[in-house]
This record gives structure tokens, sequence and C-alpha cells, in this order.
């Protein structure tokens, strides 16, 4: 009797562990298998990279008819937009405009911190930039379009922006480059970030929970997707999410040109390779402005001089050469 007592014992016992490791397996190991989620992740900019008057810097370089050497205005801009706005400092200000606390460039923070109080360039990215636009620390902005938020705060402070579109960028939306899916709709889309499609297979890939990732509130990609999901909202991830595969979104540039992660790849939308062709010609679906932002009342005489430059024959090259896509003058006076 205790030797069939102990033998049911041990026999639950391993039974137990069996249940347990299946549990495990499914509830973990089989999601986790093939998964695509950590490379899906954007990485921060390099911002040492791209420090005008370095000759190191990868900074697109031209030989500009227009020399700023007084009334500098100062340029601030979200992460992806740093090489254009670098470039242009680095194109048309005078050596020794940007300095540094300490006397150089510490990469030893996300965002550029160590910029002296008196450089021409400053590093804040979007949420930080926005802010100081507002406040007059900052005489050109180079960002997406703001969100509600940096809109109201603008109208609380009773200031007035003025937003001149100076080149073209496309929104996209990356994966791990093993996803086997390549392409998906605009609908595709906005369904699995509104929770409606929660599994990769519903959308022709993997058995694969979706984990939709979402970028910071008021930075220049989060704004561009409240933008792209219109009147549906964003829905709380599932709590599996964090085992599936993920997707992302970004500008076409800062994912393929700055953070050049060759482990994530650029989807379709609607078929459409979001490639400079397909933006130039509008064929991508999702094409994106991004602007120089400047106060209404702002009575620096070479901000005016200096964004007609921009939108000069020169400046469109540079803003070519630095990976974007120009504008032309009918699509500003859209």
């Amino acid at each position: 009797m205790k030797k069939r007592t102990a033998l049911l014992a041990l026999t639950s016992t391993v039974l137990a562990f069996a249940l347990f490791n299946f549990s495990i397996y499914t509830l973990l190991t089989s999601r986790l298998a093939n998964n695509f989620s950590s490379a899906s992740q954007a990485k921060m900019i390099d911002v040492a990279k791209f420090l005008p008057f370095e000759e190191s810097s990868d900074l697109a370089r031209i030989d500009s008819s227009l020399k700023l050497t007084e009334d500098l205005p100062v340029l601030d801009g979200a992460a992806a937009l740093v090489p254009v706005y670098a470039a242009i400092v680095n194109a048309v200000y005078p050596a020794g405009s940007v300095t540094y606390e300490g006397g150089k460039f510490s990469d030893d923070n996300y965002y550029g911190e160590n910029f002296a109080p008196d450089s021409k360039m400053q590093y804040k990215n979007t949420v930080r930039g926005y802010k100081a636009i507002v406040d007059g620390d900052t005489d050109i902005l180079f960002c997406a379009a703001p969100s509600a938020e940096q809109k109201q705060y603008a109208e609380e402070q009773g200031v007035e922006l003025v937003y001149v579109p100076v080149g073209l960028e496309a929104f996209v939306f990356f994966v791990n480059e093993k996803n086997p899916v390549d392409s998906l709709t605009v609908e595709e889309i906005r369904s699995i970030y509104a929770g409606e499609i929660r599994n990769w297979s519903e959308v022709g890939g993997a058995n694969r929970v979706i984990n939709p990732v979402t970028r910071l509130a008021g930075s220049g990609s989060q704004s561009a997707m409240d933008s792209f999901m219109g009147d549906r909202k964003i829905a709380p991830k599932s709590p599996l999410a964090i085992f599936g595969a993920s997707i992302g979104f970004s500008f076409r540039y800062y994912m393929d040109g700055i953070v050049g992660n060759e482990s994530v790849k650029m989807i379709a939308l609607n078929g459409v390779y979001p490639s400079a062709e397909n933006i130039q010609n509008g064929a991508y679906p999702i094409i994106a402005k991004f602007y120089a932002i400047y106060r209404a009342d702002n009575k620096n005489p070479n901000i005016p001089v200096l964004i007609d430059w921009i939108l000069s024959d020169e400046g469109q090259t540079l803003i070519e050469q630095s990976g974007y896509i120009a504008i032309n003058n009918k699509e500003i006076n859209q």
C-alpha cells in the first residue's frame, strides 16, 4: 500500500512538472521561438557623427553662395533632422559658431546636452525643441508637424508659429528582417494598432502575437502616427505582446540613413516600398512634410534670409544630399 501511494505521488509529481513545462512552452517558449521583437526598436542617433566643422563628420557638403556672419539664428530640431540642420550650419555659418560646454562635444548623453548656451546649433529633439521655440530659446526648429499638445502650448503662451515646409519624407513601418511579412495595407496597420488584428497569422505571417511598438508622446514620429490613425485610437497592447513579434514606425531616413540597423526592414504599404523615387512621385501612401519653424514675432533679419536659401536650388540640393527629398514650389504653395 505504501509503495502504491509513493508511486502515485511520484507519478503525480512527474505529471505536474510535465504540465508545468508544457504550459511554459505554450505560453513562452513557442511564442519566443522565431521571435522578431528586439531588433525592431529604433536606436538613438549618434549626434557626434553629424557635427559641423569637423572633417570626420558624415555631413552633406556644398559650396554655399550664402555666408552669414552675424545675427546667426539658433538652429535646433528633431533627431531625424540633425543631418539637415547641422549641414546647413556647416555650409552657411562661420567656424566657431558651434560651441560646447567644457570645450568639446560629449557623447555621454542622448540629446547633446553639452552644446554651450551661446552655440548656434542645439539639439533638444522634438519634445523639448517645440518648447524651446515657443519659449524663444531657439530661432528655427526643424521638425515634423506638431502634436495637439504642442499646438496648445503655443496658444497658451500667446505665440504664433510659422511652419515653412522645406522637405519631404516618408512615414514608414518596420519589422525584424526575419519576419516574413513584407507588405501591409494602410487599413491593416490601423487595425493592428487599434487592437483589431493581434496575430501576424491574420496578415500572412507566422503564428505570433503582434507587439505594436509606440513612441514617446509628443515625439515627431508619435505625432505622425496619431495623425495617421485619424479618429481611431491606439489600443492598449495585449499582455502577451511582449512575447510576440513587434512592428514599429519612424521616418524613412532615420531608419535607413541614420541608425542603419540591418536587422530590421521597412515594409511596403499597399504594395509600394518607401523608396526615394516613390516618395517624390507620390506613389508611397504616407508622405510627410518637415518644416523650418519659427516664431512670427521673431525679428532676427536672417531668419527669412536663411529659409529662402534653404528653399533655393542650393538648399534643396543640400537636403537631398542629406538623404531627404527636396520639396518643390508647387508642393509648398498647396
